[in-house]
């Protein structure tokens, strides 16, 4: 039998791989390739593989040609290739209006609902939305309801965009299939619900977080993905420069003091403070977190999730958790003075506290502290830094192409050293490709703010002074504003001068 060790996309016959259901290729660890002269092409693993292959050759009255290839490859291909059929849109096209009709009448009692087969086109929709979901990258699915139309978006990268209208007349039907997997109750539709559903998509791992509110057109439900596997990243992976990766991986070295990381909501705050635990996690260390929720799990440290219902909320958690003998501590959110106060304490009694915060800069953060009723000398005394980042969207590699900036994107270099005078073609931009569904952009990457408390910063905090002259007197010490930092990756080819301005329009302090 010839061997095929890996498969390549010229090898597959997309059109083929539509009239073989998933569920027999994964079974039988049969990948089907291609038809080509009176026989049918599949790659199997074992004997099983080759029986599944002449049963299905001859439901195509060809012959079998079978090609062995090692099972890991095997299982990828079919994940691979198979993600790339039944699009969303696709599965709309073949819902007729009376299939829509039928689903829409089962809907309207609770218990039909649960007897639906996973043939239902309802079923299969959500399951093909999900399915393009994985395979675009996005972040969030949003099911938005309107007067006389139904819509579906996806947040890939940062951004927004409308990837499906369905007909209204399964808007309820759409929203209780997501109710059903995220265990909700489907009879209640007057208050909002949170729940969460964790699934296998293409053999990955992910974790959804499902919020379902009801609005002026019925319900809205929001989808938050997560890749298990992605969380887990090193503190090197986040987008920190060398100098400000060095300064905090110092930092976390010590046993006590507060870390914070701000940002607005969606700016990878969580994402930087697990790769923080990362770093400090030890077998001799005792980490416990309190989150709300919990995105990713972590082996070896203990995670609370806040439950306000029932009382658990971030400063009772917090008070509890000085209780376990902890050596570092993270808590997901300072919201309000207890919660404040409690950490700081915590920080001053021998323990790492990493913690994050909603504001636009680094600065911010102090005066916030203060704002919420925390004493000045409490926080010049316990604060050892604050992180400010934002997430911006980095040029597809693929189809990346340098360009000469215009006089107006020069401008914004205009008091920094960054930009060489001579005017060549030194930055870059994306044109657009197949990898990057034409936006220019593949992926993201942060850029930072770090604001290390030195004794001059801790006297500045003791005096009230505020916030525009923590900053000022900062960056005169050699601190590297938001879009400094994102302009020197504009220099790098890492991201643009549009997506910079984008993220930073709050930062105004000149680089």
């Amino acid at each position: 039998m010839e061997t095929v060790p890996v498969i390549l996309d010229e090898d597959v016959e997309l059109a083929l791989i539509k009239e073989v259901p998933h569920a027999f290729a994964k079974a039988n660890m049969c990948m089907p390739l291609r038809r080509e002269n009176g026989r049918l092409l599949a790659a199997v693993a074992d004997e099983k593989g080759v029986l599944a292959l002449r049963e299905l050759a001859r439901h195509f009255s060809l012959s079998a040609m079978p090609l062995h290839s090692p099972a890991g490859v095997v299982i990828d291909a079919i994940n691979r290739f198979y993600g790339q059929v039944g699009s969303a849109e696709d599965i709309m096209d073949n819902i007729t209006g009376e299939d829509l009709s039928a689903v829409a009448t089962e809907f309207e009692k609770p218990r039909d609902i649960l007897e639906l087969t996973e043939e239902a086109p309802i079923i299969r929709l959500l399951n093909a939305i999900l399915q393009q979901a994985v395979k675009e990258r996005a972040s969030d699915i949003h099911i938005e309801p309107y007067e006389k139309e139904l819509e579906v978006r996806m947040r890939v990268d940062g951004i927004l965009h409308r990837v499906l209208t369905p007909p209204k007349i399964i808007q309820d039907a759409l929203i209780s299939r997501v109710k059903i997997m995220a265990d909700l109750d489907i009879a209640e539709k007057r208050l909002p619900q949170d729940g969460r559903i964790r699934l296998l998509i293409g053999g990955r791992d992910i974790d959804i977080r499902v919020s379902v509110i009801p609005t002026t057109f019925g319900e809205r439900a929001v989808l938050r993905l997560l890749d298990r596997k992605q969380g887990l990243i090193g503190l090197w992976e986040v987008g920190l420069g060398n100098e400000d990766e060095k300064r905090l991986e110092e930092l976390l070295t010590r046993t006590n003091g507060i870390i914070l990381v701000t940002g607005p909501t969606g700016s990878g705050k969580t994402t930087t403070l697990y790769a923080a635990l990362n770093r400090v996690h030890t077998e001799e260390k005792n980490i416990i977190t309190v989150e709300d929720p919990v995105e990713y799990q972590l082996r070896g440290i203990g995670q609370i999730h806040v439950n306000p219902k029932i009382g658990l909320t971030f400063a009772s958690g917090l008070r509890s958790i000085l209780r376990q003998d902890p050596d570092v501590i993270m808590v997901g959110e300072i919201r309000d003075v207890e919660t404040a106060e409690i950490a700081i304490q915590a920080s001053l009694t021998g323990h790492l506290v990493l913690s994050t915060l909603h504001t636009n800069d680094a600065p911010s953060a102090i005066v916030r502290l203060i704002d919420m009723g925390v004493e000045p000398f409490l926080v010049a005394s316990s604060l050892m830094a604050v992180v400010a980042q934002r997430l911006v969207r980095v040029i597809c590699p693929h189809c990346r192409e340098p360009y000469t900036p215009s006089d107006t994107e020069r401008s914004y270099f205009s008091n920094s050293s960054l930009l060489p005078k001579d005017g060549g073609s030194i930055i870059y931009r994306g044109k657009g490709c197949d990898k990057c569904l034409g936006k220019g952009y593949l992926g993201r990457t942060a850029i930072f703010e770090t604001l290390i408390i030195t004794d001059s910063v801790r006297q500045m905090i003791s005096g009230k002074i505020d916030s525009q002259s923590v900053k000022s007197a900062a960056v005169s010490l050699g601190m590297k504003t938001l879009r400094a930092d994102g302009f020197e990756k504009v220099m790098k080819g890492v991201t643009t001068v549009e997506e910079v301005l984008r993220v930073t329009q709050n930062d105004f302090v000149e680089s």
